[in-house]
């Protein structure tokens, strides 16, 4: 732990620090010295105790990738997305959630926020669905056109999208669900159900900055064991058994087959060591992030100048994105800079997607035509919300934002 020296000193608080102990240090020499890093039992075992955590009484697959970039793009694969189809996505959002539908050919027609939300715009949704559907562009200032062929609800910060009007809306226009869950586990929906199991697939992420760690890596989950074994096949060049077993199993380790234009999407063992360690932490670990965000939510509250994020009782509290209440609004970059003078770690989640020179070259997108993620994204500001923040290191970070004031 870096040195705290309290109030609003010099020291620096980190944005992030993953929470990693001695139990991961002996997962990982664990594999080390068995002499097999790549993908094989490790990965296995965590595929499984992952699905596992999740099913509860609907039973789940897993397949382990290096990323959930990689794991959002497999599964969009594994849905057959193509050329003519249309992927609808928030705007609010990281660039993996629309490139990855780029990346088959089909296009992204991005949503915007639900008023005083960070969330996706079901009736949003419902519109841009029925208007592709219809023939038409995606918004009516333009806009990407063709079939809308899935939606991909994103559970922002670890607070679960209202999934049940997503699947209604999925269900009457024919398309599939792809939950990018990546801010959300272990977060539950208002109905007591998993997050990233409550679609035709969810895609975690395990990045260094995630609710668990593996310092890269991913998850996909599905109900659909077909979906799940398509993904296997595709992470790992397509070739038609797994590739550890090509030298442990009993058949000839020389021969194997490609049987689909594959990619290199496969999480090693070392990493899925450390997995499996952070997966038995993670209810630990939430219950810090709690602890944080309670205090975070008691001290800005009581004050005008901020509005605390949405939550309910079923979020992961992966994120804590202050909104910043005029006038403190018009200088957000300088609260930022600030807060970095002061050696306070903070990030900005996130900058909309149609606001970015590639999305504004394809799409004709811009300022203006989704203001409530330009209104959330003008105004927040994330703080640190890490598990092994010392008490001082809160209160610090607590009064560096109202010496903002």
């Amino acid at each position: 732990m870096l040195a705290d020296s309290g109030g609003c000193g010099t020291a620096n608080i980190p944005f992030f620090r993953p929470f990693i102990g001695e139990e991961e240090e002996e997962a990982v020499l664990r594999v080390l010295r068995s002499g097999w890093l790549t993908t094989a039992g490790e990965a296995l075992a965590f595929e499984r105790e992952f699905a596992e955590r999740l099913s509860r009484a609907k039973p789940l697959a897993a397949a382990a990738v290096s990323s959930a970039t990689g794991g959002l793009h497999l599964a969009l694969e594994a849905l057959d997305l193509q050329a003519g189809d249309v992927a609808l996505i928030p705007t609010y959002t990281f660039a993996s959630t629309a490139e990855t539908a780029i990346h088959t050919g089909a296009e992204a027609a991005f949503i915007d926020c639900a008023e005083d939300s960070f969330l996706l715009d079901t009736e949003a949704l419902e519109r841009t669905a029925r208007r592709l559907s219809e023939g038409k562009t995606a918004y009516e200032a333009g806009g990407p056109s063709g079939r809308p062929r899935v939606v991909i609800p994103v559970h922002f910060g670890g607070l679960c999208c209202d999934m049940k009007a997503v699947n209604e809306t999925a269900r009457r226009y024919g398309m599939a669900v792809v939950e990018d869950a990546a801010h959300a586990f272990p977060a539950y929906s208002e109905t007591g159900e998993p997050a990233g199991a409550l679609g035709d697939a969810g895609v975690f992420s395990f990045y260094a900055t995630k609710t668990i760690t593996t310092g890269e890596g991913g998850m996909v989950v599905s109900r659909d064991n077909d979906l799940i074994k398509r993904v296997a096949l595709l992470r790992c060049h397509g070739i038609d058994r797994p590739v550890w077993n090509r030298y442990t199993g009993p058949a000839a380790s020389w021969y194997y087959e490609v049987v689909q234009a594959g990619y290199k999407y496969n999480l090693p063992d070392i990493l899925a060591a450390i997995g499996r360690v952070q997966l038995r932490r993670a209810d630990d670990l939430l219950k810090k992030r709690k602890r944080i965000a309670a205090r975070y939510d008691a001290a800005f509250s009581a004050s005008p100048f901020f509005s605390i994020p949405p939550s309910t009782a079923g979020d992961a509290r992966h994120l804590y994105p202050l909104r910043l209440n005029p006038p403190l609004a018009a200088v957000r970059g300088d609260c930022v800079k600030k807060l970095q003078e002061w050696g306070i770690g903070v990030s900005v989640h996130f900058i909309p997607l149609h606001t970015m020179p590639y999305y504004r070259k394809r799409y004709g997108t811009g300022y203006g035509g989704f203001p409530r993620a330009e209104d959330a994204y003008s105004r927040v500001i994330s703080l640190p919300i890490w598990p092994g923040m010392t008490d001082s290191q809160v209160e610090r970070v607590i009064a560096s934002v109202f010496k903002l004031i």
